[in-house]
């Protein structure tokens, strides 16, 4: 039996050098200190169009008609997008390219093929 994800992921922290750790509570003047919160912008988002009405963009395929769509020999391969540009998304149009060439960035698509 496979075990949980949750059995699989454990915290691990030596609590005794909890002792060794630098006392933070002596008191600070508040006339040096910022608010960090008001201090940082938001991240901006990496999706800025793509299913913007939904909380999370999930996309589920069967690996059966996945791989019915790949083959090697005749080089058919099927791409999808991870840079949140195509036009086709999920599936790649190559609009990583331009993203690239304006950016200096270096994504791509993940590429999935058949063996041979």
């Amino acid at each position: 039996m496979r075990p949980s994800n949750m059995s699989m992921c454990r915290l691990l922290f030596d609590f005794s050098t909890l002792d060794q750790l630098p006392n933070k509570t002596a008191k600070m003047d508040s006339s040096k200190t910022t608010d960090a919160a008001s201090s940082q912008s938001k991240p901006e988002h990496i999706n800025k169009a793509i299913k913007k009405d939904v909380d999370k963009v999930v996309d589920k395929y069967d690996i059966e008609e996945v791989t019915g769509q790949c083959d090697a020999a005749s080089n058919k391969t099927v791409s999808y997008c991870r840079c949140w540009k195509s036009k086709k998304f999920p599936l790649c149009d190559g609009s990583h390219n331009t993203w690239n060439k304006e950016t200096g960035d270096n994504v791509g698509p993940l590429v999935l093929t058949k063996k041979q």
